[in-house]
């Protein structure tokens, strides 16, 4: 069996959980959130904790007994303690603020950024350098963090480029470095 398929998702005080047929409604301090459970996956609510299980041995079936664990655990958690992403802007002149409810980037291209949040995703730019992105939907927040670094992803030359708060950027010797090697 699943190790983290079989472990009770225990339901947090303040926190309504609802099942309907083939979906799961967790509502919360911080806003509710649905998702629709595969068919091969079943779960019970009883005594506090969701109890999540699956219909066979199959490969497939084992594999979603852990997912759908995780991703009813991530819902739970959204709805009481939200979750955060932080970003680092790191070259000469990259800059983030905010404009109403959007956010501008400027990222050494010729025009700035403007980039419009989906509905339940909050943006913050405590700092020019810095970004703050949370919501209740750890995928929809990880998606938007993951959004907001494409438009321009570290590089390994100088390092520069949007990245995520403790990222390690794995450097690289540059042509200098590389030539004078070679004539030695």
């Amino acid at each position: 069996m699943s190790r983290v398929g079989r472990k009770p998702i225990t339901i947090a005080a303040g926190v309504k959980v609802e099942k309907q047929e083939r979906q799961v409604t967790v509502k919360g301090p911080k806003g509710q959130l649905t998702a629709a459970v595969h068919p091969s996956i079943g779960f019970e609510i009883k005594d506090n904790q969701i109890l999540v299980s699956r219909q066979s041995d199959l490969k497939t079936d084992r594999a979603l007994h852990g997912l759908w664990r995780a991703l009813m655990q991530n819902m739970v958690l959204g709805v009481t303690q939200g979750y955060t992403k932080k970003l680092e802007l790191v070259g000469v002149g990259y800059r983030a603020e905010m404009k109403g409810k959007k956010l501008q980037l400027l990222l050494g291209f010729s025009h700035p950024i403007l980039f419009q949040p989906p509905e339940g995703v909050t943006l913050e730019a405590p700092t020019q350098t810095n970004i703050v992105i949370s919501g209740i939907d750890k995928q929809l927040v990880g998606l938007v963090a993951a959004k907001i670094r494409s438009f321009r992803p570290p590089e390994p030359y100088k390092g520069k480029g949007v990245k995520y708060e403790g990222e390690y950027i794995r450097r690289k010797a540059g042509k200098a470095a590389a030539a004078s090697g070679a004539k030695a």
